[in-house]
């Protein structure tokens, strides 16, 4: 499923305008965007949470060649744990 695609469905479920629904969907996205910009978790009931989590730095073989060390710098990463209701739909 695709943004648009998403976009065109509420459209029509909701009977609201195209337009009206990507705004709203975009302000969601955004606010999404910038809790987690912020470090704060996003809980959305029922379907999961989105945190950010943090990678140490790492030292990475290449497959076969022990002399080609290479070490990957820590990062962060976003996160998604799994909601019990969407998981029991799912699985």
């Amino acid at each position: 499923m695709t943004k648009h695609s998403l976009i065109n469905i509420v459209s029509k479920k909701v009977h609201l305008t195209k337009k009206a629904v990507k705004e709203t969907v975009d302000t969601f996205f955004d606010e999404m965007i910038a809790s987690l910009v912020k470090g704060d978790k996003v809980v959305v009931s029922g379907f999961g949470t989105f945190y950010i989590g943090k990678v140490d730095d790492k030292q990475v073989v290449p497959f076969g060649n022990e002399t080609k060390r290479q070490v990957v710098k820590g990062h962060k990463v976003i996160n998604f744990h799994v909601g019990k209701p969407l998981k029991k739909k799912v699985w």
